[in-house]
């Protein structure tokens, strides 16, 4: 039975009385609820330093009272329907204390999406939302178990705040043979958008300049805004950024970083050329300016190997390079790292330590006995094939669409989760057609920094989530709009 911390008062009464009446407080203040049990006398009297008989006579009083009741092999319980003398106080309780206290909340602040979440709606054509029942959780629990029956206990304790030693061995190895990426350090992070937060804090001030994709990721210009930077827009074209544009920037304006999703440009897919990746790298380096390199689905390619990362040809140390596990699994996991410069490591794990002492290193240790048996990469290479097999599909669909008249147009992605479509109408009007009809997408509008570019005639249609049975039948959905 939990414990019960009462405050006696009135000691001119008797113990019993005044045992009650503190009882009678903690119910009213919502300390125990309706039809919660209350301690048994022995254990009441045991914290009270008092007498057993003294508590059972004050628990009478109270059942006389009407706010307790006995059950016979259960103890005492506060009553479903508590008495209308504590109703009438609560009210006026209440109505006393609204509006009593004003916040005074930081104008940096971002108010909170209160929305419909995506998961909630029967079709979800979100552009990064993995299939989470495909997921082979059977396949992780054993080293989950093994983490929990064989912790290392002096990995639990606080300190290292870079992570669990054994996950970033593994991690940096998959990196070292996957992605090309050697002489970085790795921190954990408990995903990403919590590692574009710790670079916007240690690296920007107010005023300073980042200069991201004219189309882009909302949650990280946030997070730069919120220490102070201001975002300038890049353009874009058919293949990604437009480097002439970025270099008249740089030239003109003391850009203090780039933010980039080079592998499949966010929201558009697009692969940024390894040429002009070179551009941009000589650019920075020459202007003396850090790039953010956000892989955010590097697994989901499908052509062809991908192209390997910015930060695998890093001789200045320039580059931050960002990833997560929240595709790879689920998004719950809140498994994200960086992969950084050696001197700017110290600076990261320091401020780190403001926010939270530990990462969740019992999830990382799981992860990385995973990793190292082997399974995680025939996980990976199972989703791959059934990725693209769900892209095929909706390419399928869409031409098909096409082939009845409908006038839609897309570049198949080589890799990703999402296509970018140009319905050539108003997107934004099918957008809420399509939120209407159970149906969640994100309209062109959703992703623009310079809202007067929105040509609004695009919608970024996921097919990574559903099967391709249910895809079908949201697609039928959303393109009967055409047909109104």
């Amino acid at each position: 039975m939990k414990a019960l911390t009462l405050t006696l008062t009135q000691p001119a009464k008797p113990k019993f009385l005044q045992i009650a009446r503190a009882i009678i407080s903690a119910i009213k203040q919502g300390k125990v609820n309706a039809k919660e049990p209350l301690p048994s006398a022995r254990q009441l009297a045991a914290e009270l330093k008092t007498n057993r008989h003294t508590i059972m006579a004050a628990y009478q009083e109270l059942i006389a009272q009407g706010w307790v009741q006995s059950i016979e092999r259960q103890g005492y319980r506060v009553v479903e329907s508590i008495p209308v003398e504590s109703s009438r106080h609560a009210r006026k309780s209440l109505k006393c204390e609204k509006n009593t206290f004003i916040w005074q909340i930081n104008p940096t602040a971002f108010e909170l999406d209160n929305s419909k979440p995506a998961h909630e709606y029967s079709y979800n054509f979100a552009g990064g939302n993995p299939d989470i029942s495909a997921f082979p959780f059977h396949e992780l629990k054993p080293y989950m178990s093994e983490s929990l029956t064989r912790p290392r206990l002096n990995h639990l304790s606080y300190g290292n705040n870079r992570g669990d030693d054994q996950f970033i061995s593994q991690l940096a190895t998959y990196l070292r043979r996957a992605r090309s990426i050697t002489n970085k350090e790795i921190i954990t992070v408990n995903g990403s958008q919590e590692a574009l937060y710790l670079l916007s804090q240690v690296l920007l001030k107010p005023g300073s300049k980042v200069a991201v994709e004219s189309l882009g990721y909302r949650p990280a210009w946030n997070a730069f805004t919120t220490a102070g930077a201001e975002l300038v827009a890049i353009k874009q074209h058919s293949k990604g950024i437009d480097i002439e544009h970025l270099t008249q920037l740089v030239k003109q304006q003391s850009i203090s970083l780039i933010y980039l999703t080079p592998l499949h440009q966010y929201p558009t897919t697009v692969t940024l050329p390894i040429h002009e990746r070179g551009k941009i790298y000589q650019l920075a380096a020459k202007y003396q300016i850090a790039i953010v390199e956000d892989d955010y689905d590097h697994e989901f390619h499908y052509s062809s190997q991908p192209l390997a990362p910015l930060a695998a040809n890093d001789p200045q140390g320039l580059v931050i390079y960002l990833s997560t596990f929240s595709k790879i699994m689920f998004p719950g996991c809140r498994i994200g790292y960086m992969a950084v410069d050696k001197s700017l490591a110290p600076a990261l794990i320091n401020y780190r330590s403001v926010m939270n002492h530990k990462p969740n290193v019992l999830m990382q240790d799981a992860i990385g006995r995973w990793m190292k048996e082997g399974s995680f990469e025939r996980h990976l290479r199972r989703t791959t094939k059934q990725y693209q097999q769900r892209r095929n599909n909706l390419i399928s669909q869409l031409e098909q669409y096409q082939e009845q008249g409908l006038d839609i147009s897309f570049t198949i992605p080589a890799g990703g989760m999402a296509i970018w479509l140009d319905v050539k109408k108003n997107a934004k009007e099918l957008e809420r057609f399509a939120l209407a009809h159970d149906i969640y997408l994100v309209s062109e509008s959703g992703f623009h920094l310079d809202k007067e570019n929105d040509e609004n005639r695009y919608i970024r249609l996921g097919f990574a989530g559903m099967k391709p049975e249910k895809m079908n039948q949201g697609l039928a959905i959303l393109f009967s709009y055409f047909n109104q």
